[in-house]
């Protein structure tokens, strides 16, 4: 078998022979001449065969011309092929400039003839054949930008002495509490729990004297939500920090961190997420605006809508119209809303000595909430009787709480949900369409 070619590699190609592999996308099967519309993962190029017919009058035709023609014919949209043939550089060729006319195809798995999603299929629908939807051009975009993104980042942390960590998913005892957590059978009739968060064991690194880290991961909630930007397992990107003086050192590092992945994928995706997004990648500028909880919760009245939550907090209409004037106000995608009451807080945020409140934030893209960072309390008494007025038991947290009776650094940190992070950098309606493989309260396959 000839050196496979990648479709983004032909046009710096020079015309002759060349192989290339990928699945069919269309098939234009005309009188004298077809068209075959091969995708690989980098791009789509056109394949063209003059069409050899059998002859009315019965004159003998080239077998292999025959054969050729009759395979095309007969191909099946999502057919895996590699296709050999002669490269030729034509500026009228609307699909990258070249075409390859086809001198054999080799089939490496043939379709059923009927797909069984079409462009107009539900979301449902599609996450059913999710496999075959993720060949759409879109799709193949979203998870590069996500692969930037990552990336981006990763690099932040690692180029400023960050220690990334693999914390474990199953646990002994909730990260958190005692709600949203899914029960898994273990050994000798014991019972664990699938980490909802990482916070404990980020926690524990600041405690071992790691200083900086942070982990992209899986995360699960035993969360019955059926909205646009829940599910029950999602990646969560995590970051912990000692030796800060507040909060405001988690929320500089993460602007910092958020402009510099934005920027990345801007510069190498800008473009093509125009073109099949319709969206502008605006990197955001340094500082991103903050508001305290108090204040947001006016602005939100002043622009006539009434936060129905009874607890204090914004609701998601209240996000968006805090986003809205911000917009508005700074022509920011991002604010940071500050200064929240315990009430409404973990229990081991640390509280303002002076104000009462936490000194934490939730971080709002484009009207969505996508992370809520803190300082930690570190002291343990403090922590005891934070746990306390929560309703837990502190003998239940025991192996926490262990952590912080051997010394412990002022630290702080951050957990940020992907999805969100990509639903809204991308313009989707919901974190499905970000997500390779989604699973919710109703859906454990593909």
């Amino acid at each position: 078998m000839s050196e496979r070619t990648l479709v983004q590699q032909l046009q710096s190609r020079e015309d002759g022979p060349v192989s290339v592999s990928g699945w069919v996308e269309t098939v234009r099967d005309q009188k004298k001449v077809q068209f075959v519309i091969l995708r690989d993962e980098t791009g789509a190029v056109q394949l063209v065969n003059p069409a050899t017919r059998p002859a009315e009058d019965g004159t003998e035709q080239d077998a292999a011309a025959l054969a050729l023609t009759d395979l095309i014919s007969n191909l099946s949209t999502g057919t895996f092929l590699t296709a050999t043939g002669e490269l030729k550089h034509d500026e009228r060729v609307k699909l990258g400039g070249v075409e390859i006319k086809i001198s054999g195809l080799e089939i490496a798995a043939a379709a059923l003839p009927e797909t069984p999603i079409a462009a107009d299929s539900g979301l449902d629908k599609r996450m059913d054949w999710r496999f075959i939807d993720l060949r759409q051009r879109r799709n193949n975009l979203v998870f590069r930008v996500q692969t930037t993104l990552e990336h981006a980042m990763r690099s932040y942390w690692v180029e400023r002495d960050y220690i990334e960590v693999h914390s474990p998913k199953l646990m002994a005892s909730p990260s958190e509490s005692n709600a949203e957590l899914f029960e898994v059978p273990y050994f000798e009739e014991k019972t664990a729990y699938l980490a909802q968060s990482p916070q404990f064991f980020k926690q524990m690194a600041q405690v071992a004297g790691f200083g900086k880290i942070f982990e992209i991961a899986p995360a699960f909630r035993a969360d019955p939500s059926f909205t646009s930007r829940h599910a029950t397992e999602f990646t969560s990107i995590d970051a912990e920090i000692s030796w800060i003086d507040s909060h405001e050192d988690v929320a500089r590092m993460q602007e910092e961190l958020l402009q510099t992945a934005i920027r990345a994928v801007a510069d190498k995706h800008g473009d093509e997420i125009k073109a099949l997004f319709d969206i502008d990648v605006v990197v955001p500028e340094l500082p991103f605006p903050r508001i305290p909880l108090a204040e947001a919760r006016e602005i939100v009245a002043a622009r006539g809508y009434d936060i129905p939550r009874t607890d204090g907090d914004l609701d998601p209409e209240g996000e968006r119209q805090i986003a809205a004037h911000v917009q508005e106000t700074y022509g920011h995608q991002f604010v940071f809303i500050t200064d929240y009451h315990p009430e409404i807080r973990a229990f081991y945020h640390m509280r303002d000595e002076e104000t009462g409140l936490t000194k934490s934030y939730d971080l709002l893209f484009n009207g969505v909430e996508i992370t809520t960072g803190a300082q930690r309390e570190h002291r343990v008494d403090v922590l005891i009787e934070q746990a306390k007025e929560k309703g837990l038991d502190p003998e239940h947290l025991d192996f926490y709480l262990d952590f912080f009776r051997f010394g412990a650094p002022p630290h702080g940190g951050f957990g940020m949900g992907l999805a969100r992070v990509l639903m809204l950098l991308l313009g989707q309606d919901s974190i499905r369409e970000v997500t390779y493989l989604f699973r919710g309260p109703t859906r454990l396959a593909p």
